[in-house]
């Protein structure tokens, strides 16, 4: 017979992202609507092991719906991955009486709680927020929405200058080993040239295609590189390299960088964090365990964490396709 679910708590852990303050809100008014105890853990996964951590009810989420960052403040702790720290954690739980754990975080959030819920038996379920929307079985992570949207901004912003100065620029935007920022950004923004850690074009495509776009007439130029691309070793080189190659161009770079990681989330990240959050909290009363929740084809689904974590995203070729005809 499964336990009764008296007490959840609540955590996000990793790098922050637009919405986990969104998440918050709908994990903690979910459990007030059930009738279920909630409590915050601060700073993730250390906050388990110190036992830090906060009563909440429906107003103590008031008003955070629009706030970015996360209120209940994020961490990655070297502590939780030894045995010892999660013993410490396992112990503050049980004396805290928590029934099941809600883990807003990303890839790195799932391994800690997966290894956790096996050695510790304790229900864990997993909400993917981050802005690279770089975890299997959703297809969008809370905040990747308000990321790209941080991004088309700031390139907007940066192609003003490089039309008036004729200037070739180089924008390198977040998304670790992944390319969706860089891809969704680039057609959005209307890059000349969108580079990809998933694509490897190579150095010599990328000056074909900038001298292409100088024949074409095309003055100024926007080339957006994800962190995580090959082709160079990091933006600067890339530059620099186009720059010995093609010293016809004024190049330039920015790094985009953090910028990316705040600001108020998008209508879609509230949206999308509070139908994953109630869905979470659904699932942990409904006795479910080690799963994470996802929007696949606008429907929330549940999928297990194990299989979450070994297979990996892909891409949508498609719009690479699609980038390089509108660069013409």
């Amino acid at each position: 017979m499964t336990k009764r679910i008296k007490r959840i708590g609540v955590m996000t852990s990793g790098g922050d992202s637009p919405g986990m303050n969104a998440a918050i809100r709908a994990v903690v008014r979910a459990c007030a609507y059930y009738r279920v105890e909630c409590l915050g853990f601060m700073q993730g996964f250390q906050g388990m092991i110190e036992g830090d951590y906060i009563e909440l009810n429906a107003r103590s989420v008031r008003n955070v719906i629009n706030l970015g960052g996360t209120f209940l403040k994020t961490a990655r702790s070297k502590e939780f991955l030894t045995e010892e720290g999660r013993e410490k954690a396992a112990s503050h739980l049980k004396k805290a009486n928590v029934d099941a754990m809600i883990l807003i975080g990303g890839d790195g959030t799932f391994r800690g709680g997966q290894v956790f819920s096996k050695e510790h038996n304790i229900p864990v379920i997993g909400v993917p927020a981050t802005i690279d929307n770089d975890i299997f079985g959703t297809h969008y992570t809370i905040g990747y929405d308000t990321a790209l949207n941080t991004v088309i901004d700031a390139v907007d912003k940066i192609r003003d200058t490089a039309s008036s100065h004729n200037r070739l620029f180089f924008v390198e935007v977040m998304g670790r080993d992944a390319g969706f920022i860089a891809l969704n950004s680039g057609i959005g923004a209307g890059a000349e040239e969108i580079l990809i850690p998933e694509e490897d074009l190579g150095l010599d495509r990328l000056l074909n295609s900038l001298e292409r776009s100088r024949r074409s007439g095309k003055t100024s130029s926007i080339v957006i590189v994800s962190e995580g691309d090959k082709i160079g070793k990091n933006v600067f080189e890339l530059a620099a390299y186009v720059k010995e190659n093609l010293p016809y161009y004024d190049a330039k770079v920015t790094v985009l960088g953090h910028v990316q990681r705040g600001g108020r989330p998008t209508c879609f990240d509230r949206v999308l964090a509070s139908r994953l959050c109630v869905k979470a909290v659904e699932l942990a009363l409904d006795g479910q365990r080690d799963i994470m929740v996802g929007m696949m084809n606008n429907e929330v689904q549940a999928i297990e964490l194990e299989k979450a974590l070994k297979a990996k995203p892909t891409i949508n070729k498609d719009l690479l396709r699609i980038s390089d005809i509108l660069s013409v």
